[in-house]
């Protein structure tokens, strides 16, 4: 029997939406928790498909605790639940992650969310020099029915330093990110069948991890920067 998300996810945010408060959290702990050992077991089984096809090192599911220190928004509790997979570096690059959330808020992402500065720097490099193979993985037909034509994310207005702005990859080289999202349905992941799209969705961004796990582990000359 395929793992699948609890259906109680949902009421159950839907009710901590509105009473986001440490007395009503603290009162509606043991359904919580109950809720949370199934949604690790949907995380676990997600973390051992992703290691069928590809190589997984770790899982992180994020605490439902608000940081609320250097937040406006002092609600103690996240409404949602939010988990990453983290590729084995130092040769593969690229992560996954899984976003559960009611109102049809929820969504998987892959790619690179915060590049180190010395990363975001190489990959632009690569895209100055030759656009073309990511050009091509992007004009995949199989690939951006999934993931989109392009990437989403934050950019820089014009260029960044050191760069045309007329260069004819500059669409690329301002991006400050190189991530890709998929949105879903509360009945899609409630769907008996969502782990399976998952697993199909991430397995096909593996094009562009190659691609980019290739770029971030060698110098402009294609030298090994990898002992």
């Amino acid at each position: 029997m395929s793992v699948t998300v609890p259906k109680s996810v949902f009421p159950f945010f839907k009710k901590l939406e509105k009473n986001n408060n440490r007395d009503w959290f603290n009162e509606n702990k043991p359904e919580f928790k109950a809720i949370e050992a199934e949604v690790k077991q949907f995380y676990n089984a997600i973390f051992e498909n992703l290691n069928k096809h590809d190589e997984i090192d770790k899982l992180k599911i994020f605490r439902i605790y608000r940081d609320v220190r250097f937040s406006k928004n002092k609600l103690p509790y996240k409404t949602h639940f939010g988990g990453s997979f983290h590729r084995t570096k130092p040769r593969l690059r690229g992560g996954y992650y899984l976003h559960i959330q009611p109102n049809n808020e929820s969504f998987i992402a892959t790619g690179f969310w915060e590049p180190a500065p010395a990363d975001l720097l190489r990959i632009r490099k690569e895209f100055e020099m030759d656009d073309a193979e990511i050009r091509d993985i992007l004009a995949d037909k199989k690939f951006n029915s999934i993931w989109g034509e392009t990437f989403v994310g934050d950019e820089v207005k014009t260029a960044p330093k050191g760069f045309s702005k007329e260069h004819k990859a500059i669409d690329l080289i301002k991006k400050k990110q190189y991530i890709f999202t998929k949105k879903y349905t509360d009945k899609e992941v409630l769907d008996a069948g969502f782990l399976q799209e998952v697993d199909s969705s991430f397995k096909a961004i593996r094009p562009f991890f190659d691609y980019m796990s290739d770029v971030l582990t060698t110098d402009l000359n294609g030298v090994s920067l990898i002992d």
